[in-house]
């Protein structure tokens, strides 16, 4: 049992509940449980006002019963202290399906109704509660954008925990808690979350409460946690810097006592650390409480069903009784299971909720389904960018100097960071790579977050810092949506090939705008954005292991209206990339960009128009006269530009006669038509920009298959030969790397030649100089370790 409480730091009155309070509180938990076992079974007769017939249950049974109860509880208590302490609360809500929990005390409290004025809270809008549950044309059973105060899906398992700090960062005086299921917790994402404590900084963040709900059972299994002895999981907690609160049982008296006293010790600790790090200038970081909740699955459900038990065990997971439509006996133990909540006395006869029921209920915005930190747009506010010009490169002419381009963004993001310093609504994560992605300039403004303990050798690390770095891409991931989805901004920037271990995530956070998009009343937040850098071609230092440009590939199979990516060719190029994608709202922007020297093509006010075009001609770079062009080259991604240029310039001088056009790509959803995506061209423009009749040789920075794949209803399809990544890759050259794929500037001669109406015949010598070439190429690099010189030494203007 938890310590007695103690005095309220805020009230300074006692808040232990009084048995009057408890007899509340436990009406309100059993209207939950009523309303959340109702959205499972019942399409009409919500108040019970008649004996339950075949015709009141849904032909499909669907949603999860077994975790109902226990998030329940969590609610109504939650609800307690918010009210008796008038605390700004926030929770999270991580076992999987626990929407008929959340939707019931999102109805109980008035935000549900206030969002959808046709759930009345009355015995018509209680049917229609019910009824729309996992039901055509209704609400999914998870906590989807759908359930005011969510922010957290709660469909695919292991981010709850991640998500929650992610809010609470920057947000001083927040409460979030976080329900983790059992199972959750068995996800490796989840067990990488506990690490977030040492994180957080108790001056400037607000506080996270986990609660660690052990019902016993996933699907058809125990799970890990709860059947480890408690011993050994308050030593696993206490490893991860927690101290452990426990509250158990299945009589609800006991349990609402209990769980009041954890609820009151939790967050006494949380306000005394909180004052000892922000008015005692305390610097060692606090040991956070954590309650871990036992309560039978399936609580106050069905004992037993058919003769098998089922409260307490894994059948208690979706739907304890599931033949009551054709079952007499099933519908007769619905009945008496639905009226054992006593619905009488928690409703009048119009159907709204007792004035027992309501008792706990905060007001206003403090309601857990109203607060606006879970929708964040109503808070989110422009970023402070300044000027381009300030960080731009001159460009006197194209290709005459290199710059490092993500090291230029550096700067940019470090002035970003600066002036959001009392604002505190820009953060920076990744996995320990901003440097090596050349982001340390980021580092003059904010240094890294961290909690833990320091060396004299460290650098760099700053407890109210907001540079977040952790060898967790699932954590930088989760921080960063949470911290988004609270109304701020951020960028995670992270290596390309790596990048693909949050695929999960970002499909489940693309699926959340995509549906917001929809809700009139949630408010656009600030975008998602990843800087994709060290990337594949880039690679050749590490190897095969590191090259994969695929992610590309992933999020642009999502949904069109959100999903954005970027393939910036210079500097000045990712600098208006950058600068477009930080003040977007609700897209997810994937940016790749090299950190390696590059060369400078544009200007930034050519930058600026090129982006906006998002894909055009670079006149200075083909031969047209006027006429339509012989041969279209054109590249997307930094290293194909280069090779696309040296390939143009190789053509100059050996083919003059030959009229060049070279197409840049920056944005990739241009290539798909006009209906397909927001970006997408209409045919008139594409066939302008690429002929609907000539070869175009494609050099692009990830599977070529893509290209064809966005492009191939397109008039001039058949023409379009493209080159990429094809999994040739090791441990090499930098120039061998393009070698190996196909993609380099002497292939893509050879292409040219290959592909043009009689200049396979015309052109023979120049083809077999390109394919000589490649052959001094192999030959150098196995003796020397460096690329031909002609290559290394190359610029546009040599």
């Amino acid at each position: 049992m938890p310590e007695a409480p103690r005095q309220d730091s805020r009230t300074g009155s006692t808040t232990a509940p009084t048995e009057e309070e408890l007899r509340t509180l436990d009406a309100h938990w059993r209207a939950a449980n009523y309303l959340a076992a109702g959205q499972i079974y019942l399409l009409a007769n919500p108040l019970l006002t008649e004996p339950l017939r075949p015709e009141h249950i849904k032909p499909r049974l669907l949603g999860h019963w077994g975790t109902s109860p226990g998030l329940n509880l969590v609610h109504t208590h939650l609800n307690r202290v918010i009210k008796a302490r008038g605390l700004d609360a926030l929770c999270i809500w991580g076992p999987g399906h626990g929407g008929p929990s959340v939707l019931a005390n999102s109805w109980l409290e008035g935000s549900y109704s206030e969002k959808y004025p046709d759930a009345s809270r009355d015995a018509r809008g209680m049917e229609l509660l019910m009824r729309q549950f996992s039901f055509p044309g209704g609400v999914p059973s998870h906590v989807a954008p759908e359930v005011p105060g969510s922010i957290h899906e709660g469909g695919e398992l292991g981010y709850s925990l991640a998500h929650a700090y992610g809010a609470a960062l920057d947000n001083p005086d927040l409460l979030v808690a976080c329900v983790i299921g059992d199972g959750e917790a068995e996800t490796g994402p989840l067990a990488g979350s506990w690490h977030a404590n040492k994180f957080l900084d108790p001056v400037h963040d607000g506080a996270v409460l986990p609660i660690l709900h052990l019902n016993g059972y996933k699907i058809a299994n125990p799970t890990v946690l709860a059947r480890l002895p408690q011993e050994e999981l308050d030593a696993l907690l206490r490893g991860y810097g927690h101290e452990p609160i426990h509250v158990a049982g299945d009589e609800p008296a006991t349990v609402h006592r209990a769980m009041a006293a954890a609820m009151d010790t939790a967050l006494d600790r949380i306000a005394a650390a909180q004052r000892a790090a922000r008015e005692d200038g305390a610097t060692e970081r606090p040991r956070w409480p954590v309650i871990v909740l036992r309560t039978p699955k399936g609580w106050t459900g069905p004992a037993e069903v058919d003769g098998e038990p089922v409260e307490g065990t894994w059948r208690a997971h979706q739907v304890p009784l599931s033949g009551v439509r054709d079952n007499p006996e099933h519908l007769r133990q619905l009945e008496a299971w639905l009226r054992s909540y006593r619905p009488e006395e928690l409703f009048d006869a119009e159907g709204r909720p007792a004035a027992d029921v309501l008792a706990c209920v905060p007001e206003g915005t403090r309601r857990l389904g109203a607060t606006p930190y879970a929708n964040g747009g109503l808070l989110v506010r422009d970023l402070p960018i300044p000027s381009l010009d300030d960080f731009a490169v001159p460009v006197d002419k194209p290709g005459s100097t290199t710059h490092e381009p993500t090291r230029v963004l550096g700067d940019l993001l470090a002035r970003v960071m600066r002036d959001t310093a009392d604002r505190r609504d820009f953060r920076l994560v990744g996995p320990d790579e901003t440097a090596s992605n050349r982001l340390q300039a980021v580092y003059d403004a904010s240094g890294k977050t961290w909690q833990a303990g320091t060396l004299p050798v460290d650098e760099h690390l700053d407890r109210h810092g907001r540079v977040m770095e952790v060898l967790s891409e699932h954590l930088c991931q989760g921080w960063l949506e949470g911290y988004l989805l609270t109304g701020r901004h951020g960028l995670f920037s992270c290596y390309e090939a790596f990048v693909h271990i949050v695929d999960s995530m970002v499909n489940q956070h693309i699926k959340w705008l995509r549906t917001s998009r929809r809700l009139p009343w949630r408010a656009p937040i600030a975008s998602l954005n990843y800087l994709l850098t060290s990337h594949v071609w880039r690679q050749d230092h590490n190897g095969f292991s590191h090259q994969d440009p695929g992610f590309v590939d992933h999020v642009l199979n999502k949904s069109p209206e959100v999903v954005r990516v970027y393939l910036p060719p210079d500097a000045n190029t990712l600098l208006s990339v950058a600068d477009h994608a930080l003040r977007s709202r609700d897209y997810v922007n994937v940016i790749v960009a090299g950190k390696q020297p590059c060369f400078d093509w544009l200007s930034i006010e050519e930058a600026r128009v090129h982006c906006a075009r998002g894909a055009g001609i670079w006149e200075w770079a083909g031969t047209e006269d006027g006429t339509e062009p012989d041969v279209v080259l054109a590249c997307a991604g930094d290293v194909p530009t280069q090779e696309t240029l040296a390939a143009a310039h190789l053509l100059r001088r050996y083919l003059p006669e030959l009229s060049v056009r070279v197409v840049n790509v920056v944005d990739l959803a241009r290539l798909l038509p006009q209906g397909e995506h927001p970006h997408g061209m209409s045919d008139f423009e594409y066939d302008g920009l690429f002929t609907t009749t000539k070869p175009v040789i494609f050099a692009y920075h990830g599977y070529p298959w893509l290209i064809h794949r966005l492009a191939y209803r397109r008039t001039g399809h058949q023409n379009l030969h493209v080159r990429g990544y094809k999994e040739a890759g090791t441990t090499t050259t930098p120039f061998d790397m393009v070698v190996r794929n196909d993609l380099d500037r002497y292939r893509l001669v050879m292409d040219v030649i290959d592909r043009v109406p009689g200049l396979a015949v015309r052109a023979t010598a120049v083809r077999q100089r390109m394919a000589d070439a490649r052959t001094r190429h192999h030959a150098w690099i196995r003796e020397h370790g460096t690329d031909l010189p002609e290559v290394a030494e190359w610029s546009w203007n040599a």
